[in-house]
């Protein structure tokens, strides 16, 4: 869940500068349940202690998969994001970008590009099921 002040702008600048699908309304800027790919996030107002980032805070970050993070970061340029860092391959086999929405919200987009095993660049597996 994502807290801005105002939900259905938000909603409007997320479905165009990163490719999101509104699905479902709550009420008049309550909520929106927004999806991409086989994943979903909720856009919501201010309410219960939530509220949307302030200054420069950075209480998290958003990580979501997309086909091609260079196409994707400079649509995302276009529309208005900042992007925070260019896309880069990392040693973990994605390829990544950092973009900031206008509200102060982080998220970093991916792109898998090559299959190695976490070992082969610092982690350890843990769970194969």
């Amino acid at each position: 869940m994502l807290v801005y002040p105002d939900v259905q702008a938000a909603t409007d600048w997320i479905v165009t500068a990163f490719g999101f699908r509104e699905r479902l309304r709550v009420g008049e800027g309550h909520r929106n349940q927004l999806t991409y790919r086989d994943g979903a996030l909720i856009v919501a107002e201010p309410s219960n202690g939530r509220q949307a980032p302030v200054d420069d805070e950075r209480t998290h970050s958003l990580t979501v998969r997309v086909d091609d993070a260079r196409q994707h970061c400079e649509h995302a340029r276009a529309s208005g994001a900042v992007i925070e860092s260019e896309p880069a391959d990392m040693v973990f086999g994605e390829r990544q970008y950092n973009a900031i929405d206008p509200w102060g919200h982080h998220w970093t987009f991916t792109e898998s590009i090559a299959d190695k095993a976490p070992e082969e660049w610092g982690g350890k597996t843990i769970d194969l099921r």
